[in-house]
């Protein structure tokens, strides 16, 4: 009987512990984005997740491991809700479309802007952090894309030589004129009406190489 009870206490300790850990996840995700990685203290992040110091080190030994999950759940997010391709759809068109109006608007929203500038603040002195973040990030979003290339290219749709290559030259199309002057401070958050333009280019340009006649 007493093993019963341990276990449903254990059982329903889980939620809360969730909770409490997207909890302080989330108040970190806030620090980080104000005061950047070197102005966040581990009592500071206590303080807006509300929840003690102690606690807070009963979930994350340190500033340091804190900001990875919260970098690497920026990367999932991207992924998840971006890179979501079909391979089964073969209306090349209107996939990347969707792809690269989904791309840019996510990265160029001013939170995602100050969470890379954090972390590219810090790659230099942590590139662990750099290294991850790009696995999970970029790196994956490129793979998704060069996976349903690869799967237009077996029904003969398209015809491409390097799908890796193919698949960071449409991303880089759609973003270079877009989000790195967001990235950079040198532009605003680009309207619909010039996203809608510059997808477009790099979509009509990516058929133009790589459609199979």
């Amino acid at each position: 009987m007493m093993a019963i009870t341990q276990e449903r206490e254990v059982e329903s300790a889980e939620p809360a512990d969730s909770a409490k850990r997207l909890q302080i996840i989330n108040g970190a995700r806030s620090v980080f984005l104000a005061q950047g990685f070197d102005g966040a203290s581990m009592g500071g992040i206590a303080r807006t997740a509300g929840v003690s110091k102690g606690t807070l080190y009963v979930y994350f030994t340190s500033k340091e491991e804190l900001f990875q999950v919260v970098a690497r759940d920026e990367c999932f997010a991207q992924a998840e809700q971006v890179f979501a391709l079909d391979p089964a759809d073969h209306d090349v068109e209107a996939v990347l479309t969707r792809l690269g109006t989904a791309f840019v608007r996510f990265l160029c929203q001013p939170q995602r802007m100050a969470a890379v500038r954090t972390i590219m603040s810090i790659s230099e002195r942590m590139p662990d952090v750099g290294r991850k973040f790009y696995e999970t990030g970029p790196a994956t979003g490129i793979g998704r894309v060069a996976t349903y290339i690869e799967a237009q290219v077996a029904v003969g749709v398209l015809e491409v030589e390097d799908s890796t290559v193919a698949a960071a030259q449409f991303l880089e199309s759609c973003g270079s004129t877009l989000v790195k002057p967001m990235l950079f401070g040198f532009g605003p958050v680009p309207d619909p009406a010039r996203v809608e333009h510059v997808v477009g280019m790099a979509v009509r340009m990516f058929l133009a190489s790589y459609r199979r006649p």
